[in-house]
């Protein structure tokens, strides 16, 4: 009968459940999710739901009645306790469930601070729709967030937009220095600069006292509401404690089998030996949905490696950006950008000897498709590199 079970409440989970039925899997689905929500796209949290420019019902993946009509079993509220490999069993709840294929898609939590955890300030992290809906309503005052990647970068945007003073704390030189490197780094600085938020780079947490925060440069704060954004740790219990192998997240081959031969994993915890960038784990949307797809026909029996080059996308202020590849365990050399950085309307090419690793643009719409054709194409000509858009 090939019983399937997901263990996750994601966009990895969902897109799974709707490629199997794509593929003519008629037997039995089970979605397990210790969420209480249907599974729902992440993106708008930090974007669209903070800034009122989408609303809750539309950042489902499916409605309810699409499930039942594609006769999969909604296990919400749920958490998965237990993964037995031998007997093929999961406890769930109260139930031990038997499958024949399994997925994990348990997705990934926060980074948590300690010297936040204690004290009396209201702290707030971005994971799930309830942590969003509780930040949106309280952006206003002063608002201190702590990291400056694209979580960070995203809500600081949203709250000065709504009109909240923000301070951005973050211990490298820059913002998303180590994904995009000194130059184009810096359009980021000046973007948020531009639009007042004070960010503190090169900088930390020295103390918390009370509500007054004081940082390593020796300022003082007492914020209204503290955002931690300093990454995510892959959700490994479940198959760590049955024994799967895992580092980092799971280790999956490039089919996204696991360790065990009827389970694999997709998504934000899938540590996956890519044929082309080597072992690489990706927490972004296309990922998480394409990985997930892949997956569900690896169930169904295909062979096939996945090989899609990662792909996320960003919008603060008035600056959308696309990004395509990744430099691999190889890094890159160096960075030709072509367009205005004045203007912040450009495109960036990553080179590792002649050939572009990776791709972005910012703000040039066409550029996308012309920037897929390149990466991880082969040997380009810098000449003709430079008169792409």
């Amino acid at each position: 009968m090939n019983d399937v079970i997901i263990v996750g409440g994601g966009i990895t989970a969902a897109h799974a459940a709707s490629e199997l039925r794509d593929q003519g899997h008629s037997g039995p689905i089970t979605l397990i999710s210790a969420e209480t929500h249907l599974p729902y796209n992440r993106p708008p949290l930090s974007k669209g739901l903070l800034l009122n420019t989408e609303d809750v019902d539309s950042i489902y993946v499916h409605d309810r009645a699409w499930y039942a009509d594609h006769e999969i079993t909604l296990r919400l509220g749920t958490e998965a306790t237990a993964l037995d490999t031998k007997n093929k069993t999961v406890v769930a709840g109260q139930d031990t469930i038997t499958y024949d294929n399994l997925l994990l898609a348990t997705g990934s939590s926060p980074r948590r601070l300690d010297i936040f955890e204690e004290s009396e300030l209201n702290v707030a992290y971005l994971r799930t729709l309830e942590n969003s809906l509780n930040i949106k309503a309280k952006l206003k005052g002063k608002i201190l967030i702590i990291g400056a990647g694209w979580i960070g970068l995203e809500i600081a945007s949203a709250a000065r937009q709504a009109g909240a003073s923000v301070t951005v704390v973050e211990t490298a030189e820059l913002p998303l220095l180590g994904v995009l490197g000194d130059e184009l780094a810096n359009v980021f600085a000046e973007l948020h600069r531009e639009h007042g938020v004070d960010l503190r780079l090169a900088t930390s947490i020295d103390s918390v006292d009370g509500k007054k925060v004081t940082l390593s440069d020796c300022h003082q704060l007492t914020p209204d509401l503290v955002i931690v954004g300093i990454g995510a740790n892959p959700n490994v219990a479940l198959a760590r404690g049955a024994g799967l192998d895992t580092d980092n997240g799971v280790l999956v081959d490039a089919q996204l089998t696991t360790s065990s031969p009827n389970i694999f994993a997709a998504g934000d915890i899938a540590n996956h030996d890519h044929p082309t960038l080597g072992r690489i784990r990706v927490e972004h949307w296309d990922n998480a949905i394409e990985q997930g797809k892949h997956a569900a026909r690896a169930i169904l029996g295909s062979t096939e490696p996945y090989t899609r080059l990662p792909y996320f996308f960003t919008d603060q202020y008035d600056v959308g950006m696309e990004y395509v590849g990744h430099p691999g365990t190889q890094g890159f050399d160096e960075v030709i950008v072509t367009g205005d950085k004045a203007q912040r309307a450009l495109t960036a090419y990553w080179l590792k000897g002649d050939e572009v690793v990776a791709g972005m643009h910012l703000n040039t719409w066409d550029a996308i498709d012309k920037i897929r054709k390149v990466v991880r194409t082969g040997p380009v000509d810098r000449a003709e590199l430079t008169s792409l858009p």
